[in-house]
């Protein structure tokens, strides 16, 4: 929102809002939501028995009304292109990538921030980084994109994200990790030096021992039933084990199904998903693997012979327990599984606050937009498909902006 000076409390709207996991985190900062949208309705219903402020539960498209804010944050479904899921190319949902970043350009709020799954970098081979770029750095913004895990931020859970920071006509500031971890490639890559990621055992020790039926104390802090087939597999899983390990007449079906179909069913590359684990008992001494909708039936315990409860998933999103979801057991695990981890999206709208306190005269330089930084990888490896998205962002970003790349100091990772 233009004006002469700062304001005392930055606005925002929250698109694609889910339960609000960012709009936690940028409340707890001092920001106030003016503007909440989401098609989900059992999600809406959540939102809004946490939330003071009006949200609405509708479809997004470019015809969409805003109201004027300083910041609009939000991450488009990601179905179409989750590791999890198919990859479906047709999925319609792909396309509100391209609707978020046309809705902002119109919008022009003084900044935004876009989060994503990590397939989002090498979906249809890159065109969902155009759909999000090309509006944003034409109308203005100055631009970071990179891929990040959430456990370099401290949140007990390795999950990796694409987050966009950008600011118009104005350098953001893209927040710096602050914890190394164990358990994921790339986690403890050049940050030796910074403190360990706390572990799961450190966010679920304070819970009690669930109860045997819903809903639980704190809600949601109830374990289902096992078969007597189920309890077999769990008892043999020891830490860090998953369905791989078990002997083959205990694999489920859907997983023996998914083991071998890259040899019987000719399933085509981009439809076969992440690697199969079926079950997983989690290591207590690191942070949880991406807490997804089917957490609550393939996380095994780390020391105990059952499943997570939706409490301790919601826990390692860091929601806070008494923070409460509405809808089915399926709908709030998916509830879970989608949302931003409040906590990291505190320390994004912390450092965003302060941008936006210390740099709004910046805004007046009315500067071109510009890739400030692109961060697809915290490895050494990268495949084929997304060095190939590199060097069409090189060549789209860099080379027309060289002089501007060369003063921004861009960070491209090869």
């Amino acid at each position: 929102m233009n004006g002469t000076g700062p304001p005392t409390k930055p606005t925002f709207s929250d698109l694609f809002c889910g339960v609000g996991g960012l709009s936690l985190g940028f409340q707890a900062v001092g920001f106030d939501c003016t503007q909440a949208i989401d098609h989900d309705e059992a999600a809406v219903a959540t939102y809004r028995a946490n939330f003071m402020h009006p949200v609405n539960a509708a479809e997004i498209t470019r015809q969409t009304t805003l109201v004027p804010v300083d910041v609009i944050v939000g991450g488009p479904p990601c179905q179409g292109f989750s590791s999890a899921g198919l990859r479906r190319k047709e999925d319609k949902r792909n396309t509100l990538v391209r609707v978020f970043a046309e809705l902002v350009a119109q919008q022009q709020p003084r900044a935004f921030v876009f989060e994503n799954v990590e397939g989002f970098l090498t979906a249809n081979n890159g065109d969902r980084v155009f759909d999000l770029l090309q509006p944003l750095i034409d109308a203005g913004y100055r631009i970071h994109l990179r891929k990040i895990n959430a456990a370099n931020y401290g949140i007990p859970q390795h999950r990796k994200r694409v987050i966009a920071i950008g600011g118009l006509g104005w350098q953001p500031t893209f927040p710096e990790a602050t914890h190394t971890a164990y358990g994921a490639p790339g986690a403890m890559a050049h940050l030796r030096y910074l403190q360990l990621c706390p572990p799961i055992t450190d966010a679920l020790h304070t819970l009690p021992q669930p109860h045997t039926f819903p809903p639980g104390i704190p809600s949601g802090h109830w374990m289902r039933q096992l078969s007597d087939t189920d309890i077999q597999r769990i008892r043999q899983l020891k830490p860090g084990q998953s369905m791989k390990d078990l002997p083959e007449h205990l694999w489920h079906n859907s997983y023996r199904r998914r083991a071998y179909r890259r040899v019987q069913d000719g399933t085509p590359t981009e439809r076969r998903g992440g690697a199969p684990y079926g079950l997983r008992r989690l290591r207590g001494d690191q942070p949880a693997k991406t807490i997804t909708s089917g957490a609550v039936t393939e996380f095994v315990h780390p020391t105990e012979d059952r499943f997570l409860t939706l409490r301790e998933c919601a826990r390692l999103q860091t929601f806070p327990d008494d923070f409460v979801f509405c809808g089915t057991v399926g709908q709030i695990a998916t509830q879970i599984g989608n949302a931003v981890p409040p906590s990291l999206g505190e320390i994004i709208a912390r450092t965003l606050h302060s941008d936006l306190a210390h740099h709004w005269e910046d805004e007046t330089l009315q500067r071109p937009g510009v890739l400030l930084s692109f961060v697809p990888t915290s490895g050494s490896g990268m495949s084929p498909t997304l060095q190939a998205v590199c060097e069409r962002v090189a060549a789209a970003f860099i080379d027309r902006t060289s002089q501007s790349f060369a003063a921004e100091q861009l960070s491209l990772w090869h």
